[in-house]
């Protein structure tokens, strides 16, 4: 029981840090903020118009805006999409690799970083969708709040099944935790596909400088690294106008094959503190398994099983209920009895996954 009380301490600590979570007050006042919009992009032909055609139509001041997009290797059409909003002032940078490299996106970022010509970085992914209001959201609080990073929410929409509205609620758990780690005073993880950083910092903390042996980790490790020399200094924007838009995976392997890359970055956080938590709930899930399958041999297993299953399950739920009433998307939280009993098996099998096998992104075979 104690891996069991080590679980409920942790989602006790979390409900805390999203309660001390603030909507920031919006300010009336003429932001100045010179902001540079960074995607990197591969084989997004088929989403990536919408994406530009959402940050084209942004009420943020327009001479205040740069929009810069890299095309990592794409081989179908979206460089000539990209290309057909230069007009507008969509820049194209063509990243031009001929040698393998760890991390094609943290090289596609960096480069973009290299030529932009904003203060405040502003991080999305090629498939989003986002309001009108999503920059002008994030600007307000960063002027607002003297902070040099800014994680902001992701959220899925446009379910087509019942596998994707459950990976929905799963994801609202995952920016949940994100948020309240800040909340708390603490930085965990955070989401590339919405956020934020001053230009100056990243270089201070050397960018993507001793992370980039992963594909992946633009996001959370970039944020490790800041919140060790600037603590306190990370802030969530707990604000509906923020909220970036993506889809949940079709497919059980296209699922998999994601959640294992996320997992591939936890044992590299630079707060150790954190690792030893993530260690800790993935002993407690691994318990959860051990107790289920004892229990076929002996009822003592089973009853314990069931007294871990059935605490988890209540603290999990007032945890994820404000989460997903913020994203209002309360009713989603039903189908967390469902999710429960899949999610111990598939949380043990990721973190086994996650750091022992190379996976597949984007059509190259990383780690």
């Amino acid at each position: 029981m104690l891996l069991t009380g080590l679980y409920l301490g942790v989602l006790l600590y979390l409900i805390k840090g999203w309660a001390s979570l603030k909507q920031p007050e919006i300010k009336n006042t003429i932001p100045t903020t010179k902001v540079t919009v960074l995607i990197a992009a591969r084989n997004e032909e088929e989403r990536i118009h919408y994406t530009i055609e959402d940050i084209l139509a942004q009420d943020y001041p327009k001479h205040l805006i740069e929009v810069i997009i890299v095309d990592d290797h794409s081989t179908d059409k979206t460089s000539d999409i990209i290309l057909s909003y230069a007009g507008k002032g969509i820049k194209l940078i063509q990243l031009n690799e001929d040698k393998p490299l760890n991390s094609y996106k943290k090289k596609a970022i960096a480069e973009a970083i290299n030529r932009s010509s904003g203060d405040l970085m502003v991080a999305t992914d090629a498939d989003c969708r986002m309001g009108p209001q999503w920059l002008s959201s994030i600007v307000n609080y960063y002027e607002t709040a003297d902070l040099v990073m800014i994680s902001s929410p992701v959220t899925y929409f446009e379910e087509k099944s019942l596998f994707e509205r459950m990976q929905t609620l799963e994801f609202a758990y995952l920016i949940g935790i994100g948020a309240a780690f800040i909340g708390n005073k603490r930085a965990s993880t955070c989401n590339g596909a919405n956020l934020a950083y001053r230009k100056d910092i990243f270089y201070a903390v050397g960018g993507f400088s001793g992370i980039d042996d992963l594909a992946s980790g633009d996001d959370e490790l970039l944020l490790q690294k800041v919140a060790e020399q600037y603590p306190g200094k990370i802030g969530f924007l707990k604000q509906h106008e923020a909220i970036v838009y993506t889809h949940a995976k079709h497919t059980l392997h296209e699922f998999l094959q994601q959640r294992r890359r996320w997992a591939s970055k936890s044992t590299k956080y630079k707060d150790k503190n954190v690792v030893a938590m993530v260690v800790g709930i993935w002993l407690f899930n691994v318990s959860l398994l051990l107790n289920a399958g004892l229990g076929f041999y002996d009822l003592y297993f089973f009853k314990l099983f069931l007294v871990q299953f059935t605490l988890k399950y209540l603290f999990e739920m007032v945890f994820l209920l404000p989460i997903a009433s913020f994203f209002k998307r309360a009713k989603l939280v039903s189908l967390l009895i469902l999710i429960g009993p899949v999610h111990i098996i598939y949380f043990v099998y990721v973190g086994l996954m996650g750091n022992t096998r190379k996976y597949n992104w984007k059509g190259r075979m990383v780690r």
